[in-house]
């Protein structure tokens, strides 16, 4: 893993990869009703369900030097999120969780374009997707914000979700 991905620092959140001691944290959160509210089965993930989310997260890094970082504010983990492959789909899948705790602070906004920056720079990708369902629009505001159009409707675990793209080369103009 190089250092200008897998560790980077904004002006308030510290994105690092996820280890085997972020599990109770994952758990933890991923067991809260709001979080999970906007799932086709907004159910709760039992414990190794999120334990297979950690480790999948775990091994993308390893795969592909890139992934879901563990999000950190104030030396607090406070969600994950970041760039992976998604089977069917053209572009890096950009995804993130947070404690319902943290939301509403602009953090989403933040690690969004942090992400953005480093798919387009490091990695460079040539387009970048999120999903997003019709009854999360907070988070689609936060991809709109930075830079994300709406594209299609696609169908994703059983459910309509809008699929929103930002193009590398559309992305300055």
């Amino acid at each position: 893993m190089g250092n200008d991905i897998d560790r980077r620092q904004t002006t308030r959140l510290l994105l690092r990869p996820p280890t085997a001691a972020d599990r109770d944290f994952m758990v933890s959160l991923f067991s809260r009703s709001e979080l999970v509210a906007h799932r086709p089965h907004p159910v709760p993930d039992s414990p190794e369900v999120s334990e297979r989310r950690l480790l999948r997260d775990m091994q993308h890094w390893q795969s592909h030097g890139f992934g879901r970082w563990a999000v950190e504010h104030g030396g607090q983990l406070i969600g994950f999120g970041g760039l992976t492959h998604m089977h069917g789909f053209d572009g890096l899948n950009i995804s993130y969780h947070l404690d319902p705790e943290s939301w509403g602070k602009g953090y989403a906004s933040e690690f969004v374009a942090e992400t953005v920056a480093v798919g387009f720079g490091p990695l460079k990708a040539h387009r970048m997707i999120g999903l997003v369902r019709a009854a999360n629009p907070a988070s689609r505001r936060v991809l709109e914000r930075n830079g994300f159009c709406f594209e299609q409707e696609v169908e994703l675990d059983g459910a309509p979700t809008q699929l929103l793209a930002l193009n590398a080369s559309l992305r300055n103009s």
